[in-house]
């Protein structure tokens, strides 16, 4: 769909679960710039999805071998130089434990080495505490594990769908909200959006897996939620989406969203906690092509949300 008409289906959902929304196509912000510091100035240019592994691959039991390059990638989604924005979790084979990941990067070409602004979130063996770290302060390769939902662009700047959402008076999240919205409007017709949005106030529920992976089978939903660590973080938190309204038949995520901050807080972001007081602002574009890669053989639906 065009971004004119996306703004107002989702500028009609939001108000449903939010006291104030405006929704409009605007040109993308310098995301060079503060808050975000991304390798790239915009979302725009052969926008596209790809949802790599599963959630299969980490439960019941995590299959640790399931290893992937973001660089690589971008070359089987078709786009080798790649802006990617997303959620998935971090190479336990590079970090020696599990993490999330929240994935920034430049992928290379044959003129340009990869530039990764990633951030990787694990639990502080100190004091049980987030550890939010940026990726390259430790580590030089775009590898991750197990699964990821994946924005990818040219990194351009042009024109998105901007998103302002106050006062949160319903049950759904921001990104259950556009999604769910989404869904409802277009029903059968599979439409996929990513980019980034700021939770610029108030304060938010999040998770981080444990550095140790479970020994014993993650079976239901409150087995994963048992193991995961959850947490409160405060604004402001830079969050990086992945949304298809619906999965039409490949085993997808529908949406992830993991999220970065300059005062070292990050991880999965799950609601904010305080409705009254959040604020939202966020940028969106819809994704032409959606990618399949290493689909789980054995699948379930535990440990989606």
């Amino acid at each position: 769909p065009s971004l004119e008409e996306l703004a107002g289906v989702l500028q009609k959902g939001l108000k449903e679960n939010f006291a104030d929304a405006q929704v409009s196509v605007v040109d993308c912000p310098d995301l060079t710039q503060e808050p975000f510091n991304f390798p790239a100035k915009g979302i725009c240019g052969k926008p596209r999805i790809a949802d790599v592994g599963g959630v299969p691959y980490l439960i019941p039991i995590a299959q640790k071998e399931k290893v992937y390059d973001l660089n690589t990638v971008a070359k089987d989604i078709e786009l080798p130089g790649a802006f990617i924005l997303g959620a998935g979790a971090a190479s336990s084979r590079v970090l020696g434990i599990n993490a999330e990941f929240v994935p920034i990067v430049k992928t290379k070409t044959e003129k340009n080495p990869a530039v990764n602004g990633s951030y990787i979130a694990h639990v502080n063996p100190a004091d049980k505490g987030c550890l939010l770290e940026k990726y390259s302060s430790k580590y030089t390769d775009c590898e991750f594990g197990l699964l990821a939902n994946l924005y990818a662009s040219e990194g351009q700047p042009g024109k998105v769908i901007e998103v302002k959402a106050n006062g949160r008076t319903g049950e759904l999240n921001f990104v259950s909200c556009l999604r769910q919205t989404l869904e409802k409007h277009y029903g059968e017709k599979p439409v996929g959006m990513g980019g980034t949005f700021i939770i610029q106030k108030g304060k938010a529920k999040l998770h981080i897996m444990p550095p140790e992976f479970s020994a014993c089978p993650l079976n239901t939903d409150e087995d994963v939620n048992n193991w995961l660590k959850f947490f409160e973080m405060k604004a402001p938190l830079i969050c990086q989406p992945v949304i298809v309204s619906r999965d039409p038949g490949f085993d997808l995520r529908v949406e992830h969203t993991h999220c970065f901050s300059h005062h070292g807080e990050g991880g999965h972001y799950h609601q904010d906690t305080s409705p009254d007081s959040v604020q939202y602002l966020g940028y969106f574009q819809p994704a032409e092509l959606l990618f399949r890669i290493d689909r789980p053989k054995e699948t379930h639906l535990v440990g989606r949300d």
